[in-house]
């Protein structure tokens, strides 16, 4: 058995102040914080606002289309991460595609709401698998990679509880917008699915950070992987030493 194979103690003391903070700010930095936050909101607000007034799904596609790609220039000159502001870009790309090719503003939200659902059903499967994605997506952030699967089982089970949120949270948010994209008109839908952007993703963040605030704290498995790299290459320079020694006396 390796030392990446070996059991942690399973404990269920709190973490330090200090692992609660880098928590907080490993969650920060996976989930794109605030502005990662308004950068989805704004591009279907705007699309919502402009679709209420006077009914033009191109106006209103278009204009959504150009924040989304100004918020990813904006990103680009500031040098900053862009990977929250492209993926909401192309969520508005294929919600524009989709609305622009059926013909029915609705549309435009269809993409985002079947990603909502398959992503809730990704969080239930993968946990029920034991290999639960909130694990996979934080566990590189955390430097634990999947150590966490066999070395550390009271971190396993906080990402287990912490899926399930996840997936329950986006499912129930499923079970309304589904029903009001048949029913209800595209302002209706719109509106909704504003309001409902931020909350359940808060909720859903706020969960997790609970769990994990409360579990092992991780194993650093690229430190780990340093200290054993640096001790082979010492144990081969004082072979190679020793074997200096050896032919010197023969």
């Amino acid at each position: 058995m390796t030392s990446l194979d070996k059991p942690t103690q399973d404990t269920d003391q709190t973490q330090p102040d200090d692992a609660r903070a880098v928590t907080e700010a490993a969650l920060f930095e996976a989930f794109g914080g605030v502005r990662g936050m308004v950068e989805t909101v704004l591009p279907g607000l705007l699309f919502v606002a402009i679709f209420t007034v006077n009914k033009n799904l191109h106006m209103a596609a278009i204009a959504a289309l150009a924040l989304s790609l100004m918020l990813v220039v904006v990103r680009l000159a500031m040098k900053d991460t862009v990977k929250h502001a492209f993926s909401g870009v192309f969520g508005v790309v294929f919600g524009v595609v989709f609305a622009m090719f059926t013909g029915n503003a609705k549309d435009f939200y269809l993409p985002g709401m079947l990603y909502t659902l398959g992503l809730a059903l990704a969080y239930i499967i993968t946990t029920l698998a034991g290999v639960p994605l909130i694990g996979v997506v934080l566990g590189p952030v955390f430097k634990e990679n999947l150590s966490w699967r066999t070395r550390n089982p009271g971190r396993k089970k906080a990402y287990a509880k912490a899926s399930w949120a996840w997936g329950l949270i986006l499912l129930a948010k499923c079970a309304i917008l589904f029903p009001l994209y048949w029913w209800a008109d595209t302002a209706q839908l719109g509106w909704v699915l504003v309001i409902l952007k931020i909350p359940p993703f808060l909720l859903a963040v706020w969960l997790t950070w609970v769990f994990l605030a409360k579990a092992p704290a991780p194993i650093d498995v690229f430190a780990e992987m340093e200290a054993e790299e640096k001790a082979a290459e010492e144990r081969k320079a004082a072979a190679d030493a020793a074997g200096g020694r050896h032919r010197r006396e023969s």
